[in-house]
């Protein structure tokens, strides 16, 4: 979904500064934008990174007319199963990395601007989710906080909440190709729209949020075919 957004960004006429922490992805990142996207390793877990990054920011772009905030891991597991690092993990990157992301940018971003968080479909709740949802309904009250702290400024706040997203992990890490086949048939099951939706669908709606949406703060959009409309598990 990242990549979907540099796109549509750069098709845009953007300047984009992207992050990430797996090496491997950034060097596929680096060859596909080549020089058109400042490509910084920052991991989202980790408050020293955090805080570099902010600097690194004001180095190279300056002032910033949006923050896209799209970071997140999933590791499933039925509740009584889940261990404290695994727990720690999840809300360090998807809740305490999104806080302090936004504490050092913005700052830096032109009074007017947007932020954008990325949370997940406000619907009924999925076994072996609970902390993962639980992260990103921590996302979900910063926004509203955070739209609520910035108005002074005219920053508008908002989150986008994807459904089931067809992505090379599905969102969910350490997944086998059979796994991630069987969630793909979980979702196309019980989407009301009957399919995954695509990363780029993801992206305009954030986009729309940041750009168009000029009457909308501490908002969550659902792009998530009608799933939060209905009462599947």
């Amino acid at each position: 979904m990242g990549h979907a957004m540099v796109r549509a960004l750069l098709n845009g006429g953007a300047e984009v500064l992207l992050t990430g922490r797996n090496e491997q992805n950034l060097s596929v990142a680096q060859r596909e934008f080549d020089s058109q996207v400042h490509v910084i390793r920052s991991d989202a877990a980790s408050m020293t990174d955090i805080v570099a990054l902010g600097a690194v920011v004001e180095e190279r772009l300056g002032r910033i007319d949006a923050v896209f905030v799209n970071v997140g891991v999933s590791e499933l597991a039925t509740f009584d199963q889940v261990t404290e690092a695994s727990y720690d993990r999840q809300f360090n990157v998807n809740t305490k990395g999104a806080f302090f992301t936004v504490q050092q940018l913005a700052p830096l971003i032109q009074d007017g601007g947007a932020i954008v968080f990325t949370t997940v479909t406000p619907t009924t709740g999925m076994p072996t989710m609970s902390v993962y949802f639980g992260t990103k309904a921590a996302v979900r009250a910063f926004a509203r906080a955070f739209a609520a702290e910035l108005l002074p400024r005219r920053i508008r706040v908002n989150a986008v909440a994807p459904g089931f997203i067809n992505t090379p992990t599905m969102g969910v890490a350490g997944f086998s190709a059979e796994e991630r086949a069987a969630l793909m048939k979980v979702g196309d099951e019980v989407t009301p729209m009957k399919r995954h939706g695509t990363s780029e669908e993801v992206a305009r709606a954030a986009l729309f949020l940041a750009f168009d949406a000029t009457f909308t703060t501490g908002v969550e959009l659902p792009v998530d075919g009608g799933l939060s409309t209905t009462d599947a598990p």
